[in-house]
């Protein structure tokens, strides 16, 4: 029975990790405005008929940033638990953490610009 509560484990996991995704979208300004960039880059490859190999640069440069931002949300909440006072150390890394998030969206403009301007302008 020892897989059984492999998989029921593994289940109940998807479940927490949903429910973070969920949480995340829910309450986050800045998740919410990058998915709804998500989904007009989304309708955009549709219109400008992507190939496969653009669609799957473009779905990992959104999940990227958008993992980005989670890990970023993460790492500040944990940051303001364990330390409610402003304190130069927690705002060095909370700046780390936000600086990851830039440079995975400006990757992320960056593949978008090279996949969409050749569309645009031919």
């Amino acid at each position: 029975m020892p897989e059984t509560s492999y998989f029921r484990n593994r289940i109940r996991s998807m479940g927490f990790a949903l429910k973070g995704a969920w949480i995340l979208l829910k309450s986050e300004a800045s998740i919410q405005v990058q998915f709804a960039i998500a989904l007009v880059v989304c309708l955009a490859g549709w219109y400008y008929q992507l190939s496969p190999m653009e669609w799957v640069v473009q779905v990992l440069a959104i999940g990227m940033v958008m993992g980005l931002e989670g890990v970023n949300t993460a790492i500040e909440a944990l940051s303001d638990y364990v330390q409610p006072e402003r304190d130069s150390r927690i705002g060095h890394i909370k700046d780390i953490s936000a600086g990851a998030v830039l440079i995975g969206a400006v990757a992320a403009g960056i593949a978008g610009l090279i996949i969409y301007l050749p569309k645009i302008f031919s």
